[in-house]
């Protein structure tokens, strides 16, 4: 069995037993939104591919469902600043596999590791290292890979090289799969160390000061207070001074 299915139906379990509730609700995704993706591209990658051209294809599975879903992620995305990370990450995921692609042999006997575990995981650690969260570092894993063959597609037709590219096809749905867990889990890892480090969410209402942690609650009603203090007392000074 390909190791796109054996990944997509274990997050499958998790999801369904709800150990990927909170990194979802974080990607602002649902578990039934996530489940049905899931299926989807395991249905849809054994569809025939959607052409789009003399000299490209569009698989189902393994492109149209992960593109419709990093749309949708980057339409979720909270700031405009995140949006552009995201694309970003995509973009730059994108020319990093490119590049590892022209650099390791072409000959699969000449090969330790299979290739497209080499794009999954080259394309996971570079899309968390430009998305840093973990909804642009998905969307760059997953986008990533998509744009590599895009990349591929246009390489050949300046070169004029008559050869069809199946966008998200020939294996890369497990490259796709892969380098999305894997920028994942490598922003939600490293996001709980960092949160450790500042103290996690007890700390949420503490500022550093002098060397430790110190409340923040009331600061700002306390300053208010001083501040409408002084008000009264400069209004009442002129009727102090005009009774003398």
């Amino acid at each position: 069995m390909p190791l796109g299915y054996v990944l997509l139906m274990i997050v499958g379990v998790l999801v369904v037993f709800g150990f990927a509730h909170r990194v979802l609700d974080r990607m602002g995704l649902s578990d039934k939104i996530a489940l049905v993706v899931i299926i989807a591209m395991i249905i849809g990658s054994f569809m025939p591919d959607i052409s789009l051209g003399r000299l490209i294809a569009l698989n189902v599975g393994g492109a149209l469902i992960p593109l419709a879903l990093c749309v949708y992620l980057i339409v979720k995305c909270d700031t405009s600043a995140e949006k552009v990370r995201a694309i970003t990450s995509a973009l730059l995921t994108g020319i990093a596999i490119f590049a590892v692609a022209k650099i390791i042999p072409n000959e699969p006997e000449a090969m330790i590791i299979e290739p497209m575990l080499v794009y999954g995981v080259t394309g996971g650690i570079i899309a968390y290292l430009s998305g840093r969260s973990r909804r642009s570092s998905f969307i760059g894993g997953v986008m990533g890979i998509i744009i590599n063959d895009i990349i591929q597609m246009a390489v050949n037709a300046a070169r004029g090289v008559s050869q069809p590219v199946v966008l998200g096809g020939a294996g890369f749905l497990d490259a796709i799969v892969l380098s999305g867990i894997i920028a994942v889990i490598l922003a939600e890892f490293v996001g709980e160390i960092r949160e450790r480090l500042q103290g996690g969410t007890e700390k949420k209402e503490l500022h550093y000061e002098n060397g430790a942690f110190t409340s923040s609650i009331g600061l700002k009603d306390e300053n208010k207070a001083t501040i409408q203090g002084r008000g009264e007392g400069d209004e009442q000074e002129p009727m102090a001074n005009s009774d003398k």
